[in-house]
């Protein structure tokens, strides 16, 4: 293997004990675990053949970021199969399905430290030329404390100002900007125009432009239609939604 995390980041399987099952995506399945039965973690196993090692090594990479609003690294299995990461547990799970859940029984100024808390992390990974790219609800884990971290850095780059995707990739429409829809470029503003995500807070969890297809979605933001407000938001609060669009 050409490419690695080096080998303090590397944790014998041996060590790791398999609990519950969190849930699983396209690339594989996130479990409960311990770490040298101590330490509760998350493990995220990848299905064979579900994505190139060279992909996982890289969101291994990036996860290594160090940073209180980041979900944290504690180490990968690499040379065992299946390609495990393993991460810090948050106990609270996915912050979209928190929000559904438990969103009509939060104040605003929670919902409020919800937003600032991913701000926080998302202002570290730009000052370090990082670009998201799939930053969502859905992609943000929530802990004991209901302290919000970022995750899910499967489609994170390393970028100096912009960056191009190859023709066919796929990408969340409906979280995208108008240069990311018509050309696929990606940059730290795309990742501001992802704050589509404090829309979902504000909403509770709602689905943006829920009634509405990817193809019309694509039409309505090239003619400058915009999310409306969420009924919890204030007015200012949507101006500063409106102005990451």
């Amino acid at each position: 293997m050409i490419f690695s995390v080096s080998e303090k980041w590397e944790i014998n399987p041996s060590e790791l004990t398999f609990m519950k099952e969190l849930g699983s995506g396209q690339f594989g399945v996130v479990k409960l675990g311990k770490w040298r039965d101590q330490q509760k973690v998350a493990i995220k196993s990848i299905r064979e053949g579900a994505m190139y090692e060279e992909d996982f090594v890289e969101e291994a990479k990036v996860m290594r970021l160090c940073h209180p609003k980041l979900v944290q690294l504690y180490g990968v299995c690499l040379k065992h199969r299946p390609l495990l990461i393993v991460a810090e547990f948050m106990d609270n799970g996915c912050l979209l399905n928190y929000l559904r859940k438990r969103g009509g029984a939060l104040k605003e100024a929670w919902l409020m430290s919800m937003c600032q808390d991913i701000c926080e992390g998302m202002e570290y990974l730009e000052s370090h030329n990082f670009i998201h790219r799939d930053l969502a609800a859905r992609n943000c884990l929530i802990n004991e404390n209901n302290v919000v971290k970022v995750s899910d850095f499967g489609m994170t780059y390393v970028l100096d100002n912009q960056y191009t995707s190859s023709s066919g990739a796929k990408f969340p429409v409906k979280w995208s900007p108008p240069e990311v829809l018509h050309y696929s470029k990606y940059s730290s503003k795309s990742d501001v125009w992802s704050f589509v995500l404090m829309w979902e807070i504000f909403s509770e969890g709602r689905t943006p432009f829920e009634s509405r297809s990817n193809f019309e979605v694509v039409n309505d933001i090239t003619r400058g239609i915009r999310l409306y407000r969420p009924h919890r938001a204030s007015q200012p609060l949507y101006t500063i939604m409106y102005r990451c669009w």
